[in-house]
């Protein structure tokens, strides 16, 4: 299985996802890091990507999945993943499951603002919060980030049965 956690920025992805990786002992990668460098400058300059920007870095990622796919390797990627576009490219079979990170605007801005040394720009939230397009939830497990990161472990891992 292959958990791609999905949210804006700030909304504990990285958190979240490496947490359920260690608990479970599966590969975690972050999404952010196959950014390039040019997408990384743009975001840190508090300017939002574009479609095109993201094109690459989504390929990668489509990659890496099916890498992982293909080594019957279980894995948690913690990914913005923010439109329906995206996650198509990302979810390449029902191997891949979703957990959506749903968060209140100003829960994390605050989050974004108390992040030490992270490139993204907390004024680009709007634009993510703009961007995101909401999968149901037929689509994705749903978790509230307002909870402790352990208790959403908890309750991913119950909604996966993993």
């Amino acid at each position: 299985m292959i958990v791609l956690v999905m949210g804006v920025a700030g909304a504990g992805k990285t958190t979240v996802g490496n947490l359920l990786a260690r608990e479970l002992g599966w590969t975690f990668a972050d999404a952010d890091s196959y950014h390039s460098p040019e997408n990384v400058k743009k975001m840190a300059s508090g300017i939002p990507l574009t479609d095109d920007d993201r094109k690459d870095w989504l390929a990668r990622l489509r990659e890496l999945i099916q890498s992982w796919e293909a080594s019957g390797e279980n894995a948690v990627l913690a990914c913005s993943a923010l439109k329906d576009a995206y996650r198509r490219k990302l979810v390449i079979s029902s191997n891949v499951k979703l957990v959506f990170l749903r968060g209140e605007f100003g829960l994390i801005r605050e989050r974004m603002m108390l992040r030490p040394g992270h490139y993204m720009n907390p004024d680009l939230l709007h634009s993510q919060f703009e961007t995101l397009e909401e999968p149901s939830v037929a689509e994705a497990v749903v978790a509230d980030v307002s909870a402790p990161p352990e208790e959403l472990v908890r309750s991913i891992r119950a909604a996966l049965r993993v």
